[in-house]
């Protein structure tokens, strides 16, 4: 082979790139803020915000410690105590009888060090191994979403999904249905990381399977709904919208399940379609009601999650429902694929350089005839 191999990183060129990317102290408060989030629970954030600066710095330093401490393995507990105390512990002695002589050991706050160290390799084996098992779920998320631009005739039709961590919690989906009609999905499944994901291809590949046998779309939500309960996930739920259109007519059947309301927008203005029913794997009892409305040429019905409106700046901003049909107004003499790209355009730049917190999700549904 006489190919160039690829040399390792080293560690020092390693950290200048690491300096030049700049912003650390902003990256840094960022990283202290997911640290109190994930460690703190909302009543213990509550008291934080009433206490003097002194008292509250103190008090999340011994939180976040006590926090991660009932998080760790009982060997890695001994281990992160064990460490402590022969940091803080003041220098040993110990006697070496085979020699008849004592030696003072200084060496305590290594050791201390070194059992502290191995704890840390230790957290970081897990959070990678976990890195590249959630990094296998996406390419498996990845491989079963739909063609972004699907071809019906007399639409114009993009759809979007971008995760906010890893994977994601988020439904899109395209698929046929009998007698020449055709289906979309978008949805929001409660919770975020591996868990809503696996729910997420759960109600996905569900969908597929009985879409092609399940015209009414009432009926197909019912049948979901009624798995989800069967299986008993406790606390596992999804808000589900699901679409029906077909190419000769500019009918848009219906069935909203605690989504966000679709947006009907033309040059004229923009009407809400409202919420509709319960979320799906809620209640054995949910009813859910088809209902349908009509796009003329020009028209686009836009499908979105809370991940756009509910996107968030560095001032603490949400994008918001008037940001969002601002720019629906603003962009309604594009074409599908322009509209959807431009509207997460400028939810980008709202958010700007600030870390996001929820999956977005898209449909745009222009009528071209």
């Amino acid at each position: 082979m006489t190919g160039q191999t690829e040399k390792d990183p080293t560690i020092w060129g390693t950290l200048r790139k690491d300096v030049k990317q700049g912003d650390f102290f902003q990256t840094l408060r960022d990283e202290a803020q997911e640290l109190r989030d994930f460690y703190i629970n909302e009543e213990r954030r509550d008291e934080l915000r009433r206490m003097s600066p002194v008292k509250r710095w103190f008090l999340l330093a011994w939180w976040i410690l006590k926090s991660m401490f009932f998080k760790l393995t009982p060997m890695r507990r001994i281990l992160l105590a064990f460490g402590i105390l022969l940091i803080i512990s003041p220098t040993a002695t110990f006697s070496n009888h085979s020699e008849g002589i004592s030696q003072n050991v200084t060496g305590t706050l290594f050791v201390g060090v070194l059992a502290l160290l191995l704890v840390l390799m230790l957290e970081l084996k897990d959070k990678l191994l976990a890195h590249s098992e959630l990094q296998d779920g996406r390419a498996i998320q990845r491989a079963m979403q739909p063609d972004p631009s699907p071809s019906v005739p007399g639409w114009s039709i993009w759809l979007y999904t971008y995760p906010a961590n890893e994977v994601c919690g988020d439904i899109i989906d395209f698929f046929p249905f009998s007698g020449n009609r055709y289906g979309m999905a978008t949805g929001d499944v409660a919770g975020k990381g591996l868990g809503a994901a696996l729910l997420m291809v759960r109600i996905q590949a569900l969908l597929r399977a009985f879409a092609p046998d399940i015209p009414a779309l009432e009926t197909l939500a019912a049948k979901i709904n009624e798995i989800l309960l069967r299986d008993k996930m406790p606390g596992r739920f999804a808000s589900l919208l699901l679409l029906q259109i077909a190419p000769d007519s500019g009918v848009v059947r219906y069935v909203n399940a605690g989504h966000m309301p679709p947006l009907l927008v033309s040059q004229t203005g923009i009407t809400s379609l409202g919420k509709g029913n319960a979320a799906i794997g809620l209640a054995a009892d949910a009813l859910f009601e088809q209902k349908e409305c009509t796009l003329t040429r020009g028209q686009t019905l836009v499908l979105y999650s809370d991940g756009i409106t509910e996107a968030e700046n560095r001032e603490g901003e949400s994008y918001g429902v008037e940001r969002l049909e601002a720019a629906c107004r603003s962009l309604c003499t594009l074409q599908a694929q322009q509209f959807g790209e431009a509207l997460v355009a400028r939810v980008e730049a709202f958010v700007a350089d600030c870390r996001r917190k929820d999956d977005i999700s898209l449909i745009i549904l222009q009528r071209t005839l």
